[in-house]
């Protein structure tokens, strides 16, 4: 029996030194999240503390030490969003001034740099770390936006309703679900942008370039009914504008594009399949090769329209 003891303790005591050192490294490990998290804490109060400067060059110094902090902490991702994304709302001008000015693509206005660079930052983040965090742009001088960096632009269900975004470059934009109700995007750079899903209701895209873009389920009815000035009965006001756009190849299948202005509009090779054209304009529409096979074209307007090729139309009586 000593015998056996005897032989066990070294393996005991190998055992204890094991158990020893385990707690040892998780006690380190512990501290070492303490440290992190501190030094998190300390520059995420600096760079808000820089965000609020009267320099420009500081305000930008601020922006991209929170980019850093989104991509160093998952924990600080969402908190880093709705923070940027705040500040960008703040120091845009507001649309409600800047609707008031025509379109000068010679002299457009573009938002001031630490606008740009907050919204660069958001548009390039990973989405899939928001957990839940929504982006209010709304209500904002967005004129002839154009982020540089050639990362793709993520603004999935962003809210931009009310926004102005003239002559803004959106190329390949992920929009899916986004929030434009009433945004005006006359001659906006829209091409293979994904709006699936998109609420588009009164938004003003004539002039815009929407080829190959993704526009399934996209809401594009008329945001409102209201009395006539006689108040004598129903009209229909703020319906999509998509005069003069360009939509060829765009998906368009099943939407809802009843009262929508698309006169004068490029649909060459667009798929209407199964859309809801009710009453909407299509006059001068060019709809070569357009598919609009299952489409509602009840009172639809096609007056000029160029239809060759177009699957789907109804016979001709």
């Amino acid at each position: 029996m000593i015998t056996l003891i005897a032989a066990s303790l070294p393996g005991l005591a190998a055992l204890g030194a094991l158990l020893f050192t385990w707690m040892q490294v998780g006690q380190a490990s512990r501290e070492l999240r303490i440290s992190e998290h501190g030094q998190i804490t300390s520059r995420f109060n600096s760079a808000i503390n820089n965000l609020g400067s009267d320099s420009m060059d500081v305000r930008l110094g601020g922006i991209y030490a929170l980019e850093r902090i989104m991509q160093d902490s998952d924990r600080d991702h969402p908190t880093v969003v709705s923070v940027l994304a705040a500040f960008a709302q703040r120091h845009a001008r507001p649309s409600a001034e800047s609707l008031k000015e025509p379109v000068d693509p010679e002299a457009m206005p573009t938002p001031e740099a630490d606008v740009r660079a907050a919204i660069a930052t958001l548009a390039h983040r990973r989405p899939n770390r928001d957990r839940g965090t929504l982006i209010d742009l709304s209500h904002t001088d967005l004129r002839g936006l154009l982020l540089a960096a050639r990362a793709p632009i993520k603004l999935p269900e962003v809210n931009l309703s009310e926004t102005d975004l003239r002559l803004a470059y959106l190329v390949g934009a992920d929009l899916h679900k986004a929030y434009l109700y009433n945004a005006n995007l006359e001659g906006a750079d829209l091409e293979t942008a994904n709006l699936r899903d998109a609420t588009l209701t009164g938004a003003r895209l004539s002039d815009a370039f929407l080829s190959d873009a993704d526009l399934r389920g996209a809401e594009m009815n008329c945001a409102e009914e209201e009395l006539n000035k006689a108040g004598t009965g129903i009209e229909r006001s703020k319906c999509v504008d998509l005069q003069y756009a360009d939509l060829s190849s765009a998906d368009l299948r099943t939407d809802t594009l009843s009262d929508a202005r698309l006169d004068g509009a490029s649909l060459v090779g667009a798929d209407l399949r199964g859309a809801n054209l009710l009453r909407a304009n299509l006059s001068n529409a060019d709809l070569t090769y357009a598919d609009l096979r299952g489409a509602t074209l009840y009172d639809t307007k096609l007056e000029g329209a160029e239809l060759s090729g177009a699957r789907g139309l109804p016979p001709k009586s």
